[in-house]
């Protein structure tokens, strides 16, 4: 990332990605797009146990949602499902325990859901691992490209059959504000080349999140997408690996509910599903959209793809 590119993109942060570009943003939103129950539709929630994931399973089962948490500690889960279950008076929060850096234990446990389950009405893609070095998976995979961009592929591609047969079914995923900073890279998806920066191989698989997620909503028109940036959000994630930017910023950041509030409407509100289906959505405005990706950009995303069939690790 260039210096140039760097500087605009935290001059923008400081505007529009702070916990003060979200309250001076949430006076114009509409209240009443949230006043709504989901009793009876089922949630996929990855990497609910903390931060933005946790607050969206929390609201969501305060409004009466199923919840199926993807956690990969078990202990972690366990005790975040008991306060969800506690605060919400909700008992329909189940967990599952998942590793998403492993690609063939995600492929089954999709494909397991599958067949266990007769519905599901929203997939949320949250999990997110930002590395700060190479490390591979069981299968050899880059971890970071394995949990942010495999899983989010191999969850969804699995379970659109399910999706597909449930009512006003949405796939929603996380992605980050990093990515506006970089260009869809398919030469080296394994950050085997160069010095490894965890931090830009994170923005990466950003980007391909963003770019999959428009490709997935042209092929499968009776499922709505949606991809979102929730804004500079104090996690576990961002403490663990940034350090010094969670250090310096932290009274600027968002709460996690702060960060989970466009989640939330996307999956939810009636309103969002009137949107155009495989757009990027800031996490400022309920309905800010824009489409990000490009002819050239979907022609790399295909590149990534073909990799993933000619390695054997997804089928077409």
């Amino acid at each position: 990332m260039s210096l140039y590119r760097n500087s605009a993109w935290f001059l923008k942060g400081l505007t529009e990605f702070t916990k003060g570009a979200f309250l001076s943003a949430s006076k114009n939103f509409v209240e009443k797009d949230l006043e709504t129950s989901v009793v009876g539709r089922s949630f996929l929630i990855t990497g609910a146990n903390s931060g933005i994931g946790k607050a969206t399973a929390m609201a969501i089962a305060k409004k009466g949602g199923t919840i199926h948490m993807v956690c990969r500690n078990k202990d972690k889960a366990e005790e975040a499902r008991a306060e969800i279950v506690k605060d919400s008076g909700n008992k329909e929060i189940f967990v599952h325990i998942l590793d998403l850096s492993e690609t063939k234990k995600v492929w089954e446990f999709a494909e397991s859901f599958k067949k266990k389950y007769k519905a599901l009405n929203v997939l949320i893609n949250n999990a997110g691992c930002m590395m700060t070095k190479r490390e591979v998976n069981g299968e050899g995979l880059e971890k970071s490209f394995a949990s942010n961009s495999l899983a989010m592929y191999i969850l969804i591609k699995s379970l659109i059959p399910l999706l597909e047969k449930s009512p006003d079914s949405r796939v929603i995923t996380v992605s980050s504000g990093g990515m506006l900073v970089q260009k869809l890279r398919t030469g080296n998806l394994q950050s085997q080349r160069g010095r490894y920066d965890g931090t830009m191989v994170y923005a990466q698989n950003k980007r391909q999140q963003v770019v999959m997620t428009e490709q997935f909503a042209k092929a499968h028109p009776n499922i709505h997408f949606s991809v979102m940036h929730p804004g500079w959000v104090d996690t576990p994630t961002i403490a663990n690996a940034m350090p010094d930017f969670h250090s310096s910023m932290k009274e600027r950041l968002r709460t996690p509910e702060q960060g989970a509030d466009t989640v939330v409407w996307l999956a939810v509100s009636e309103a969002a599903g009137k949107n155009p289906s495989g757009h990027f959505f800031q996490g400022d405005f309920h309905s800010f959209c824009m489409s990000i990706a490009t002819c050239k950009s979907q022609i790399g995303i295909n590149y990534v793809l073909t990799f993933l069939w000619c390695t054997k690790l997804l089928p077409v």
